[in-house]
């Protein structure tokens, strides 16, 4: 790997901000130059790619039961406010139309931060017996949150252009408790697609979704050592349903409250992919989610129009075989320069095509992470490509778990991680004291408890509280 020559001058971990920023500009992903702060202009390879992520997720939405819906973006603030914690954690970041440029509403309209309210407010009207559940309903929309801390393109924004957000109903506690496991299982299926190691953390009763009994929430470091939550599926219990009045008669006859869940991801889940995998040498996309999983690039002179032919007929090939592939027959750059062009922008295969290959009838496939090569015969060129692609998933969490192993510490007293840049994992009992004492002596904030964990873990030991330590907290500061 030392051999790699890199474009970049910024190392990722000594300087994310930088190289984050570089790196989203140079690889055509997104132009943040749009006048509104938090809000940004996807470009077409960047859309691609997001497209791409989007497809994994609504494709195990879909193979669960899950069907597609659409609510209304403005929510009535009488329809806003029936649930009052929701209305107090939310209020604050929500968008507020009073108006048009000449007339002033009867009443105000809130931008949608999340959906529940307007999907609830209409489950009400569609509910009635045993027969209307469950519901399992999920929808594609931009939300809108006035993010008080400081914006970072993908990461943070005013404007969430890709929030997938999968709400549930059902007749019993038990069911609703089974949608939470099914959702926590559709979430790890993801991340372990996108090739992303990730806690699961059970957060504290005051760190609580608005509104909901409890939440789990899946979180991953991003090469400065702020936690990154990816996203959180949420047991909202009973709370919405009685606020909006969502009940069904039973086959007792009488009338019972449904219980529901929800749970949401957005581009945040792109800018991790983008932040964990990419490397000196730009982006580095999974294969499934690449906008070109394969470029070929032509190795001939302006005559050699065979090799070019050679080059198409390669294409077509690949092509048929469902896979997005792209000729560069740029005539103005050389071959070398196409290589570190497109490994900046995070293809994860190359195939050289040159006299050589047309002679042989073979293709050249070179890895995007290794820089190795491969020599095959045209006609199995789509077998060996996917071959090479299930060794680039390995090779890329396996990477990915060893930046997170760096980022991530185990220590008794937390204090002693005070200078760690990271993820801290220390004892403790799930009380609000511990909680403080933890977050004082370590300068970040208790996430949660751990659920699950890519590293391994010890045995609990002691910790700082006074009192028996029988869980991990995760610590950190997060984006």
């Amino acid at each position: 790997m030392s051999s790699i020559k890199p474009i970049f001058d910024v190392d990722k971990f000594a300087n994310f901000a930088e190289w984050y920023q570089e790196i989203l500009w140079v690889s055509d992903l997104i132009d943040v130059r749009y006048p509104a702060k938090g809000m940004v202009v996807w470009k077409p390879y960047g859309l691609k790619a997001l497209r791409l992520m989007q497809r994994v997720m609504i494709e195990l939405l879909e193979e669960t039961g899950h069907q597609e819906a659409y609510f209304p973006t403005m929510i009535p603030e009488s329809v806003f406010a029936k649930e009052k914690e929701f209305l107090e954690g939310f209020g604050g970041d929500t968008f507020v139309v009073e108006g048009t440029g000449t007339r002033r509403f009867n009443e105000k309209l809130y931008v949608r931060p999340t959906s529940e309210t307007v999907m609830y407010y209409m489950w009400s009207m569609w509910v009635r017996g045993r027969k209307d559940l469950p519901i399992k309903m999920y929808q594609l929309v931009n939300v809108f949150r006035y993010e008080t801390k400081a914006t970072h393109p993908i990461l943070r924004v005013r404007e969430i252009v890709s929030f997938i957000e999968a709400h549930t109903a059902h007749a019993t506690k038990e069911e609703a408790e089974k949608q939470m496991a099914e959702a926590v299982g559709i979430y790890k299926e993801f991340y372990d697609r996108l090739r992303i190691p990730y806690f699961i953390v059970k957060t504290a009763p005051w760190d609580t979704f608005s509104g909901a009994e409890y939440n789990y929430d899946f979180i991953t470091a991003m090469p400065d050592g702020k936690g990154l939550e990816l996203g959180s599926v949420i047991n909202l219990g009973q709370r919405f349903s009685k606020a909006f009045d969502i009940k069904f008669m039973d086959e007792d006859g009488s009338y019972k409250y449904v219980y529901q869940t929800c749970y949401g991801i957005s581009e945040r889940s792109l800018g991790a992919v983008i932040a964990v995998h990419g490397d000196r040498r730009g982006l580095f996309f999974p294969p499934e989610v690449a906008p070109v999983q394969v470029v070929i690039v032509p190795i001939a002179k302006p005559e050699e129009e065979d090799i070019l032919q050679y080059a198409h007929r390669v294409n077509k090939i690949l092509r048929e075989g469902g896979i997005r592939s792209f000729v560069d027959d740029d005539p103005e750059h050389t071959p070398g320069w196409k290589y570190y062009h497109w490994e900046m922008k995070g293809v994860p295969t190359r195939v050289e095509v040159g006299r050589r290959e047309v002679e042989s009838n073979t293709v050249t496939i070179a890895r995007r992470d290794t820089l190795q090569k491969v020599v095959t015969p045209i006609e199995r060129a789509v077998e060996s490509l996917i071959h090479v692609w299930t060794e680039i998933n390995d090779s890329l969490y396996l990477r990915a778990l060893e930046q997170l192993k760096k980022l991530t510490t185990i220590v008794e007293d937390p204090s002693k991680a005070v200078n760690f840049r990271g993820l801290v994992i220390t004892p403790w009992d799930e009380s609000r004291e511990c909680a403080d004492k933890l977050e004082t002596l370590s300068n970040r904030q208790v996430l949660g408890t751990i659920i699950e964990s890519p590293l391994p873990l010890p045995e609990v030991r002691a910790g700082v509280c006074n009192s028996s330590m029988n869980k991990w907290a995760l610590l950190g500061v997060t984006y």
